[in-house]
């Protein structure tokens, strides 16, 4: 053998006895002792405590799998347990942030030669995590990296890579605490033993043959989840199912995801998918919900929806969570009922800035009008305390003292349009339907038009409510046209073959978180005209008046009698409403009506003049009043005659004004016929 041909050899055999050195070396050496240096290391680059506390190995085998000439390379396999992670020193905390009994992966060291580092799959034993964030926003789930300040903005990023493709485990735990969202929980995560189909859950088909197609397809579920805790101070707790990890890397899935979840009094259920799962892409999801009322979806949704009674909802929600205007909710074609009310409609929802918007259209078959009573505090104390409300109406109030949260109104913007094609309600007020658009724009609320189908007629309103003020304005405006009195009073008899009518407006401000407020603090006018009506003991009963009823009865006993014209022209000052003109002209008197009606104190001073009509004359013989509350009135017989004869005529020409002006309120081609005209006409020239 030649002198080089002996050095090659010599030298090859070194290799190979260097190899197999560094490969018993690695072998049999104890990883352990490079535990003080990993967890010193790691504690340092994650800026808090970090330790492998229990055994560290690493063992070598060949993946067969891999095939030809691959599947001899050894491939490291990589063990740990009692693993470590502790909180950031401005969270404290007895518990640390993540704990693992054993973590066991694989590298693949090919990858390495194209700067990837690839584990196919890690395997972990029972992971227990806790996720803490205090009341000053900080939080131990973001990581302050040592030297990230530092860092060069110019520096090209590296060209290495991290790639995982799977994680194992077979039960996991997070608790979850936070003081700014009064959360406290804990969820629950195992594996399901075997895997659930997709439409076995959802009753939909997960097309799992369109994958080869190149078309987007459900996997199976794999894993199920528990929650139980408190979240906003309500009790939470649910269960649902999730997929696995291999199917939030494949860009061909959509992430299957199954909920029931209780918070407080509200129910959420939801079953779908999330495309693009490690990017937030999209949802598509059935969504149920349920619940006390609408407005107990804000914590929740982040969504400001009004006082309601108990509601159930179900409709198809899609979500485009990186839309350019900001993530976009759509609830679409949802059924429900919101008290004994259907409610159907389309809503999206969008979280755009300045402030989220909210718009859509809404519909009812059939509206019961009790059903609206939440809206503006209207509803029972014990409703009230249904939904969560602390205010209770007063029990000498007639008027709602519950407030409007118009701190919330703020928060989002809303465009929103609502119909119902039939109104329930007793035939006291005979209401047909109603349509409103409402507005919100930074806390001014407007309903423009707020319309009712009334008693064959129409009751038009425009209703706008400043809540961006302190105190809050508001303001309505209300057109009663072409009211039908023989619609109005349908059980009385004799008004079914009346053609009489109802008109009117009224204009008010107010200022006021409440109904009540609002009214007592009110200033505007209301006009009414009501023509060939009739008046008796038994339509004060069938309207419930007991004081209407007495009224009647010390004018006219038990007989009824016909209303040619009644005209009422009031107005109101800081809540104080005074007649200027308050008359009724009936076949038998002509009788007056002055004195206040206060809605800051709910209290009536009513004075009731009659006056007789030729040679027809009235029992009474002294003026009544009506006094009291507006909860409980009370009405008598004034001591003292009644107005002279004659002296009538005197006060209405006093009102000329006022009766010019409610000649407005009669159509032209209902001139002729309508007595009012004659005789706001008569008074219009009494001067």
């Amino acid at each position: 053998m030649t002198r080089t041909g002996k050095a090659l050899s010599w030298t090859a055999g070194l290799v190979v006895i260097l190899v197999f050195a560094i490969i018993i070396f690695v072998a049999l050496f104890d990883w352990n002792r490079l535990k003080p240096t990993i967890n010193q290391k790691v504690s340092a680059e994650l800026n808090r405590p970090f330790a492998i506390q229990g055994d560290l190995g690493v063992d070598w085998s060949r993946h067969k799998e891999e095939g030809g000439w691959r599947a001899w390379v050894p491939w490291p396999h990589i063990h740990a347990e009692d693993i470590v992670l502790g909180n950031p020193a401005d969270v404290p905390s007895d518990k640390p942030m993540v704990h693992l009994q054993r973590v066991d992966a694989s590298l693949a060291p090919l990858a390495l030669l194209d700067k990837e580092v690839l584990i196919p799959r890690i395997w972990l034993k029972q992971p227990d995590a806790s996720l803490i964030r205090l009341a000053d926003g900080k939080n131990n789930w973001t990581f302050n990296l040592a030297n990230s300040d530092n860092k060069d903005p110019n520096q090209p990023p590296s060209a290495w890579s991290f790639n995982m493709n799977d994680i194992v485990f077979d039960r996991g735990q997070i608790d979850f605490k936070d003081a700014t969202l009064k959360a406290d929980f804990r969820a629950v995560v195992d594996p399901l033993g075997k895997p659930l189909p997709y439409d076995e859950v959802t009753g939909k088909k997960s097309a799992k043959d369109s994958k080869d197609e190149g078309k987007l397809y459900t996997p199976d579920y794999v894993f199920g989840w528990k929650v139980d805790g408190k979240y906003k101070g309500e009790s939470l707790a649910g269960s649902g199912k999730i997929g696995g990890m291999l199917a939030l890397q494949d860009l061909d899935a959509r992430f299957p995801l199954q909920a029931d979840v209780r918070s407080g009094n509200t129910r959420v259920v939801v079953a779908g998918t999330l495309t693009d799962p490690m990017n937030l892409g999209a949802l598509d999801l059935r969504l149920k919900f349920s619940g006390q009322t609408l407005s107990d979806l804000y914590g929740l949704t982040g969504v400001l929806l009004p006082q309601t009674p108990p509601y159930e909802t179900d409709g198809h929600l899609i979500a485009h969570l990186h839309d350019k205007n900001g993530a976009k909710f759509e609830y679409q074609g949802f059924n429900g009922k919101i008290g004994d009310s259907d409610i159907h409609g389309s809503l999206t929802y969008v979280a755009s800035k300045p402030r989220p918007n909210l718009n859509g259209e809404l519909t009812s078959n059939q509206l019961r009008f009790a059903d609206l009573a939440p809206l503006i505090g209207a509803d029972s104390n014990s409703d009230k305390a249904k939904r969560g409300e602390t205010t209770r109406q007063p029990s000498d109030k007639v008027l709602p003292v519950e407030k409007f949260d118009t701190k919330s109104w703020r928060v989002m913007d809303a465009d929103v349009k609502f119909s119902a094609r039939r109104i329930e309600r007793g035939s006291s007020l005979p209401l047909s339907n109603l349509s409103t658009h409402l507005k919100l724009n930074d806390g001014d609320l407007l309903l423009d038009p707020l319309r009712f189908g009334l008693a064959g007629g129409n009751l038009n309103s425009t209703v706008r409510l400043e809540g961006d003020k302190t105190p809050m304005q508001g303001r309505v405006d209300i057109h009663a046209r072409g009211l039908q009195l023989k619609e109005l009073v349908p059980n009385v008899q004799s008004m079914k073959k009346s053609l009489g009518q109802l008109n009117g407006d009224a204009k008010l401000t107010g200022t006021g978180n409440s109904v009540a407020a609002l009214l007592g603090t009110s200033n505007g006018e209301m006009k009414l005209l009501i023509n060939d009506g009739v008046i008796s003991r038994g339509l004060m009963e069938i309207a419930g008046l007991n004081v209407g009823n007495y009224v009647v009865a010390k004018l006219f006993g038990d007989d009824e009698v016909a209303i040619n014209c009644a005209a009422a022209d009031v107005n109101i000052k800081s809540g104080l409403a005074r007649p200027n003109l308050l008359v009724f002209d009936t076949e038998n008197a002509v009788i007056n009506v002055s004195g206040t009606t206060n809605f800051a104190t709910e209290r009536l001073d009513l004075s009731i003049d009659p006056e007789s009509k030729g040679l027809r004359v009235l029992t009474l013989r002294s003026p009544l009043y009506v006094r009291g509350t507006f909860k409980n009135p009370d009405a008598g017989v004034k001591p003292g005659p009644l107005i002279a004869r004659g002296a009538a005529a005197v006060a209405l020409g006093a009102i000329v004004a006022p009766a010019a002006a409610l000649l407005a309120l009669i159509s032209p081609s209902d001139n002729e016929s309508n007595q009012c005209s004659t005789i706001l006409q008569k008074i219009k020239t009494s001067k």
